[in-house]
Parts: structure tokens; C-alpha cells; sequence
């Protein structure tokens, strides 16, 4: 689906973009990108093993390593004057606060569509392209937003209209955990339309900070910034919200009498695996236990919503307040 849209901006981006190059770019540092890799995957692992097992010492170990990694990336980058990623680039409130703006708006996409496509398919019982069909206007909304956002920008700050994307996100996220077990397909249909329509515009005045805030010969490396950060905050949405919403179920997933151990065993991993079992035991039996899996399951979206909205609420006052004062370009 996505060819006809790739093939003319492979065509057209090498004439119609100016190319961007850092004049003195920083050397292939291997070291440092073994201490980044040490510090990310423990971190992601610390985080999935905590939400779903508890706190133990294998986990805190894990957490452990992933900070001790990290400091050493960042203070081995600083040490360096051609740094592989120039992190002193934070040192600039703008730039900090328009990544952190890209981090959270990709988290929480990811987070939402992470549980939304999981419900719409195996709890109501959609197929994959009825649930597509679903989040359309999301997407329609995204586009728009981004389209309209550069010229509602000139008539208000920055950090509000940035600020009232990520509310708009926020506002998705309680809409799943208010409504909880009793939301419908419309309401799915409305929570993704406002945190599309929030990402849509909070990422896009992100992107336009991100470049302006720093030296023309380091849009690159900013640019390369941004991109991480809308990588890192797919895996930790992912890894966060989807480990407390998979650790939930298995709390309140109740197994019906008659179930074999095998298939109890199973059925309480996921809920895509509760499914299958279902299909395999009779039909009260597996009627049953289907019911069970779709309750247990919803009860995680309460609390990874309630979770996502807190985190929301958070980068709204990040970006009130180290978006202060930044100008778009």
C-alpha cells in the first residue's frame, strides 16, 4: 500500500531536498555504540521482566547494567570533541523539549495501538482489514492536523499548541479508561482520532524545532536525534504499557473448571492465546473461557490507560514549560 507513496519521494526527495551535511561529522565509534546497546536492551528487558514477573534480583540487575551502561555512553560522548551524537544538543530547552515532545507522542500511539488492535480483533471479533477500516480517520486526522498545524502556528505559541496536542492525546487515553470493558467500536474510533490528531500535531511543530534550534551543519545529527527518539519511544511504549497490560491479564484472567492445565497454562500468557484455546475446548467451555480472556484483558487497558493518560499529563507540562518562549522556523 505504501508504494505509490515511496516511489515518487525516492524519485523526487534527492532533486527537490537540500542536502544537509555535517562538514566535520564524528568518527565510527564502536565503543560507544556496544555501551548505547548495553543500555537499552537491559533497560527494555528490566521493564517487560518487572511488569510481568515482579520486582526481583534479576530484574533490578538488569536495570542495573542499563544505567551504568548509559552513564558511561553519555560521559564517553562528552569526553570526546567529535562525539559519534553530540548530546550537549540538549543543553538547548527547545531542542530537549521538543524531543521529549517526539518520545512521549510515539509512545503513546504505540502504546494505544498496541491494546486497540488486540481488542477490535480478538475481543470484538474483527477481522484484520475491519479493524483497519476502524482507525482510518485516525489517520485522516493525523495527516490534517500536520497540514494545518504550520499555519495555525502563527497566530500562537509553540508550547500550547503543543501542549494541546498532547492533551488531545491525553483525552484518547481516558476515554479508554473510563469506558474500560464497555467501549465500543465507535469510541475505539474517537480515542484513536484524538491521539492521532494530537501526535499529528505536536510531532510536526517537534520536527520544526528540532531542525531550527541548532546549527545548520548539525540538522543532520539533530535530525538523526529525532529519529531515535521516535524509535525509542515505539520499543518503550511497547515494552511498558504492552508488559503492565499483558501482567494485568494474567492477574485477572480466571480459567474456567475443566480447562487442562496445558491449556490454562497457555491461555493465561496472552490473549491471543486464550483465543486459540478457546477454539479447541467445547463450546460453553470455550465460550467461557473466551469471556474470561476479553474481561481480563480489558482490565488491563483500564490501568495501562489510566498509566498513559499520567504520562500525558506529564509531557504537557514539559512542553509548557521547556517550550517557553521557542519560535517556529
Amino acid at each position: 500500500m505504501a508504494l505509490p507513496f515511496l516511489v515518487p519521494l525516492l524519485i523526487g526527495a534527492p532533486l527537490l531536498v537540500p542536502e544537509s551535511r555535517d562538514t566535520n561529522p564524528g568518527p565510527f565509534d564502536l565503543v560507544s555504540i556496544a555501551l548505547s546497546g548495553l543500555a537499552l536492551a537491559p533497560l527494555v528487558y528490566a521493564i517487560k521482566h518487572t511488569a510481568t514477573d515482579g520486582i526481583d534480583l534479576l530484574g533490578v540487575g538488569a536495570l542495573v547494567v542499563a544505567v551504568v551502561s548509559g552513564t558511561l555512553f553519555v560521559r564517553r560522548l562528552l569526553r570526546r570533541d567529535n562525539p559519534m551524537l553530540d548530546v550537549r544538543l540538549f543543553a538547548n530547552p527547545g531542542f530537549t523539549g521538543a524531543i521529549l515532545v517526539n518520545f512521549v507522542s510515539v509512545l503513546s500511539l504505540v502504546g494505544l495501538l498496541f491494546f486497540v488492535a488486540q481488542h477490535l480483533q480478538l475481543v470484538v471479533g474483527m477481522s484484520p482489514v475491519e479493524a483497519a477500516l476502524v482507525l482510518v480517520p485516525g489517520t485522516v486526522g493525523m495527516i490534517a492536523a500536520g497540514l494545518a498545524i504550520v499555519r495555525i502556528v502563527r497566530f500562537a505559541p509553540i508550547n500550547l499548541l503543543m501542549a494541546g496536542g498532547l492533551v488531545l492525546s491525553g483525552a484518547a487515553y481516558v476515554i479508554m479508561a473510563v469506558i474500560g470493558g464497555e467501549i465500543s467500536v465507535v469510541a475505539i474510533a474517537i480515542a484513536f482520532l484524538l491521539i492521532s490528531v494530537g501526535v499529528g500535531a505536536a510531532e510536526t511543530l517537534s520536527n520544526d524545532v528540532i531542525i531550527a534550534s541548532v546549527p545548520a551543519d548539525k540538522a543532520g545529527a539533530a535530525s538523526a536525534v529525532s529519529e531515535t527518539a521516535y524509535e525509542f519511544g515505539a520499543v518503550i511504549g511497547t515494552a511498558v504499557l504492552g508488559s503492565i497490560l499483558t501482567g494485568v491479564y494474567r492477574q485477572q484472567l480466571v480459567v474456567p473448571q475443566g480447562v487442562p492445565d496445558a491449556d490454562a497454562a497457555a491461555a493465561g500468557e496472552t490473549l491471543g492465546a486464550a483465543v486459540d484455546v478457546a477454539g479447541s475446548l467445547p463450546d460453553a467451555l470455550g465460550a467461557e473461557l473466551l469471556a474470561n480472556a476479553g474481561h481480563a484483558f480489558d482490565a488491563g487497558v483500564v490501568v495501562t490507560s489510566w498509566i498513559g493518560a499520567g504520562l500525558m499529563t506529564v509531557a504537557v507540562v514539559l512542553a509548557l514549560t521547556l517550550m517557553r518562549g521557542t519560535k517556529a522556523h
